[in-house]
């Protein structure tokens, strides 16, 4: 199992989301579509040579965003990834992947 994490602008969380679970992420046992969110701001500078969904070159932005996180099956998780990257307005869009350990993992 794993733990996907990322950012994503309010205008789009929802869209983003929706777009994982059809994939199989955020199912936990005899649940689906978990999720935990948290509403903050994120910032950038876009440099020369990117192609920013928001703000300009050179030019300090901030934005509402949401971080999401959610598990994943391991046969799930890369197409997971694929995913966030393919749905997400970013050029470039942080995200984070944890392998979970289970008690048995546990030496």
């Amino acid at each position: 199992m794993y733990k996907l994490c990322f950012y994503a602008p309010a205008s789009h969380v929802e869209a983003i989301k929706q777009a994982l679970f059809e994939q199989g992420a955020g199912r936990f046992g005899d649940y689906d579509r978990c999720c935990w969110q948290t509403l903050g701001q994120g910032q950038f500078r876009p440099l020369a040579g990117s192609e920013p969904y928001l703000g300009a070159i050179d030019r300090l932005e901030t934005v509402a965003e949401y971080k999401v996180e959610m598990v994943c099956a391991d046969h799930v998780i890369k197409t997971a990834v694929q995913t966030l990257l393919d749905s997400h307005p970013y050029q470039q869009p942080a995200y984070e992947i944890y392998k979970i350990l289970n008690p048995e993992d546990l030496a």
